[in-house]
């Protein structure tokens, strides 16, 4: 097999091989569960048409040897190659495929939201080293039922009156899924990708000043995923200072140039100060991407 068809091979139909299905059809778009992580929303997409991926929350897609690379960790083609030959035979055409049942808002039940007070809850925020009054001002404690099982978490409301759910062992959404603004009527806003980076902001702010934290003097944005990065661009776009406290991955780096180049001037990249940590979370915890002396980082905004 070369490359020439390898890209030729149907993705929905060696993703269905594999037992990737999607959970709907738009156009000719397919919708699927992403399979690099867990999530409760599809953003992973695949184009009948052009027989081309693109995962929204990392932000990259391409055709079937990028899939294949990317889900086999792997850098070399002819590996990838290796591995497509020895499938090929199984593939189904790409008109060939069952759908899986997206699970959303309709699938939860019996939804309680109340104060923020359960003791997991709250130590699964100590162990992030979140400041907990904080999280009691912006946060809910959300109880639901999922396929006949009890569940709690800490809820983070968006604009579209949906929430960010997470604990120590789930991270997901109660839909709508949106982005959250919290505007304090300055011209200057803070860009978080989730809602523990937020909290970890306004914690690292405190320790560093308990007595006069300026926690007032930006308005804050929180993606609550990079696939939301395009919902935000109108309202990042009003202000004269951006400052961007994204991830330091791939898709951090992609929501920020995506928001430098259409925002315009004023786009700060807040992320050096935490580099060799995933997150802001990361830091304010401690913990490492790689071994490497801790920077001391003196947040001035």
């Amino acid at each position: 097999m070369n490359i020439a068809q390898a890209k030729n091979i149907p993705l929905a139909g060696y993703l269905q091989s594999i037992g990737i299905t999607p959970c709907k059809k738009q156009g000719n778009n397919l919708w699927y569960y992403s399979p690099f992580r867990k999530e409760t929303e599809a953003s992973f997409k695949v184009n009948l048409v052009r027989n081309q991926w693109f995962d929204f929350g990392m932000g990259k897609g391409g055709n079937m040897l990028d899939f294949v690379m990317e889900q086999q960790g792997i850098e070399d083609i002819s590996h990838a190659l290796q591995i497509l030959s020895g499938k090929v035979a199984r593939i189904s055409p790409a008109n060939s495929f069952s759908f899986r049942r997206q699970e959303n808002l309709s699938a939860y039940e019996e939804i309680r939201i109340q104060s923020l007070e359960n003791p997991l809850l709250i130590q699964y925020l100590k162990e992030r080293k979140i400041h907990i009054s904080f999280a009691g001002q912006l946060c809910k404690e959300v109880h639901f039922r999922f396929k006949d099982k009890p569940y709690f978490a800490i809820g983070f409301k968006n604009n579209m009156e949906g929430y960010e759910l997470r604990n120590k062992y789930f991270q997901g959404t109660l839909s709508p899924k949106g982005i959250t603004t919290i505007k304090q009527g300055n011209d200057s806003c803070c860009i978080f990708e989730g809602f523990m980076d937020y909290l970890s902001y306004l914690t690292l702010k405190q320790k560093h000043n308990p007595k006069n934290t300026d926690i007032e003097k930006q308005d804050y944005i929180i993606l609550n995923s990079v696939s939301n990065t395009l919902k935000g661009i109108d309202i990042i776009s009003g202000y004269k200072e951006k400052y961007c406290y994204l991830d330091n991955d791939k898709a951090g780096v992609s929501a920020y140039e995506e928001i430098r180049n259409k925002c315009g001037l004023n786009v700060s990249d807040r992320s050096v100060h935490y580099r060799g940590y995933k997150d802001l979370n990361d830091y304010l915890v401690g913990k490492k991407q790689v071994q490497e002396k801790r920077q001391n980082w003196r947040m001035k905004r």
